[in-house]
């Protein structure tokens, strides 16, 4: 979320972003409203100077002083309903106000604005006809996506056999990666309050793709960045204490209602997965925010090296980033089924967008406070991951080769033929 101080002097610059987001905002009736607000302000607090001067010169017990005070209490009542209305219509209308993206990033409409960075690894060439990971997953007794949808429905899978071991010893190895590089292991809970998803910007924007229980005001958390994002919320952290790094992995639920008809088939796009995720709350630099944000990118990176699995990086463009975004990588791993690269992680700034809407700051040395800002990063989501997996390690006679890091955890080197 902006600040209003920050909408009311860069107005021009946020309805630019909002535009390069494909997004509408109503900078002037934000602007209109909160110069009515300030009015009413202004107008209780000169109530209140008059109804404290009656008191300290001691006429509210009197004819003339009662009546007075019964006004200014009656005049206060009225103003303090209107603020709250008017206070109302700003929350609503500054929510749908999308983040700044800083000056490198692109403008685009859409994906084809996104501007590659970098490639690693070799694509592989295969001297036979390769399988997707759907024939892969079926030959080997590995995936069964036929009772996946009988038991779960659309986009329903089971993993089975090595591939259940493989995805275990995945998120294992990820996990222990990134602890031995001092971030925080914590396991994320699922069920998180709508608070967190208005927090991290998931609400209003996206709360189609969001899961809702039966419950009061409980929700399938997308991804641990919104329950961990919110940890903090509410408080007051040491700056000396910053940046707090978290791993955290968990369970995440997506309705990819804004995905409909795509990747109908196999284990790239689901509605439940698991993740490992990168979180860290920061200082409110954007020097150190940028020198975090490339931290975060070398891990995932160095992850995809582990792997052995080849890869690009795309600098997202403001048509193809989400609306809390200030920058965003993507990297993307080669999936020969699909003759093409496919996200696998997301890397982003957020800026105090978060942090505003969590109320999280931190107390600096002079005794001031600020919000922090906060990031996030994929280290590792599967079954999707996968995907890269079974079909850049097949083989001619129909196995797959584990990658080799991997190994020593799952105790066997290859996926035989049945």
């Amino acid at each position: 979320m902006l600040s209003l101080d920050f909408i009311r002097t860069n107005k021009a610059k946020i309805l630019e972003a909002a535009k390069n987001k494909g997004r509408q905002v109503d900078l002037d009736k934000i602007i209109s409203l909160d110069d009515e607000r300030r009015k009413l302000i202004q107008q209780t607090q000169k109530l209140r100077e008059e109804r404290n001067k009656l008191a300290k010169q001691g006429k509210p017990h009197s004819a003339e002083g009662s009546v007075r005070g019964r006004e200014i209490k009656d005049e206060l009542k009225k103003i303090e309903e209107k603020l709250a209305k008017i206070q109302s219509q700003l929350d609503l209308l500054i929510s749908y106000v999308p983040n700044v993206p800083l000056d490198e990033v692109p403008i685009g409409k859409d994906a084809t604005g996104n501007k590659e960075l970098r490639k690693w690894g070799d694509l592989p060439k295969f001297d036979f006809k390769p399988k997707s990971h759907i024939e892969l997953g079926e030959d080997l007794d590995l995936i069964d996506l036929e009772r996946g949808a009988k038991v779960s429905g659309f986009r329903g899978y089971f993993l089975k056999n090595q591939a259940a071991l493989l995805q275990s010893a995945l998120m294992f190895y990820v996990f222990n990666k990134l602890v031995k590089k001092d971030y925080t292991p914590i396991i994320a809970p699922a069920v998180i309050k709508g608070f967190a998803l208005f927090g991290c910007g998931q609400f209003p924007w996206g709360e189609q793709d969001t899961y809702k229980l039966n419950d009061e005001d409980a929700y399938l958390a997308g991804t641990a960045e919104q329950p961990v994002t919110s940890y903090y919320s509410g408080e007051i952290l040491n700056e000396k204490d910053l940046p707090k790094k978290f791993v955290a992995f968990s369970p995440c639920f997506r309705k990819e209602a804004g995905a409909y008809g795509k990747d109908t088939k196999g284990l790239y796009r689901l509605h439940e997965f698991w993740k490992v995720e990168q979180v860290i709350i920061g200082k409110n630099d954007i020097e150190e925010a940028k020198e975090l944000h490339e931290e975060l990118q070398k891990n995932c990176e160095e992850i995809l090296q582990d792997l052995k699995l080849p890869y690009r990086v795309l600098l997202m463009c403001t048509g193809d980033m989400g609306e809390p975004q200030m920058k965003k990588y993507d990297t993307e791993t080669w999936m020969p089924s699909r003759q093409a690269y496919g996200e696998t992680m997301s890397n982003s700034i957020m800026g105090d967008f978060q942090t505003r809407r969590l109320k999280i700051k931190y107390r600096k040395k002079d005794g001031s406070t600020e919000y922090c800002f906060s990031l996030n990063n994929t280290a590792l989501a599967s079954p999707r991951i996968l995907i890269a997996i079974l079909e850049n390690y097949q083989q001619k006679d129909g196995s797959i080769t584990i990658p080799k890091i991997l190994q020593p955890l799952v105790g066997f080197e290859k996926i035989n033929t049945l």
